[in-house]
């Protein structure tokens, strides 16, 4: 792996594990309202938009699982073509490339149409994620009613069904306050104003048996 490399898989570890530990400290504060456990694939259906970060480490996580489970990466390219299939029709954006259009009317209908389409990486057999070590960004956060850049967004509709509103503000979560993503995605030469995404099907579908960690 060349040094560039390094530093941002470096970087992105770090910001892996300042949202484990924010997670872990919503955990605390909910107990019992966050229901999130192994398992649990509420989050998992429907396509998930996603950066080009976590397409980046969605294809290292590939590369690896190539390597130590190559039956479980067929499986997962199989399900993202077959995901893929159904997505085609309508696809907001460039199809072949994977990159979603900037218009949210567009992209609101088409994530409503395909709501039940489960992710290409969850296992149905045990609603596990088959490649938890790299799931986005979005996968990591969602549970807990969270705020970007002031503004709230809603919690999981499973969590936090008869917590009064005092509850559920004092667990309200600004994942990734420094931007550190924001910061990755330059580096991994992603332009303001040119941030656009993908989906998690489309960020698996190519990996090949040919891969191998760098």
């Amino acid at each position: 792996m060349n040094k560039p490399l390094k530093t941002i898989e470096a970087e992105d570890h770090r910001l892996l594990d300042e949202l484990d530990r924010g997670f872990d400290e919503v955990r605390r504060r909910a107990a019992e309202e966050l229901v999130c456990a192994e398992g649990c694939s509420e989050c998992c259906v429907g396509p998930i938009p996603i950066t080009r970060l976590d397409a980046w480490r969605l294809e290292r996580g590939m590369r690896s699982l190539w390597v130590e489970r190559p039956a479980v990466a067929t499986a997962i390219v199989a399900d993202a073509h077959r995901a893929l299939a159904v997505m085609k029709d309508g696809f907001p954006g460039e199809f072949e490339s994977g990159r979603l259009a900037a218009d949210e009317a567009a992209l609101d209908r088409f994530l409503e149409k395909h709501r039940t389409l489960a992710c290409p990486v969850l296992d149905k057999a045990t609603g596990s994620c088959r490649l938890y070590a790299a799931r986005p960004v979005s996968c990591r956060t969602y549970g807990p009613p969270l705020a970007f850049e002031g503004q709230p967004a809603p919690h999981c509709d499973l969590c936090f069904r008869e917590a009064a509103a005092q509850t559920i503000e004092s667990c309200r979560w600004s994942p990734d306050p420094a931007a550190r993503e924001q910061r990755l995605l330059r580096r991994l030469g992603v332009a303001p104003g040119d941030d656009w995404e993908t989906l998690i099907a489309h960020a698996v579908a190519g990996s090949s048996e040919m891969e191998r960690p760098e």
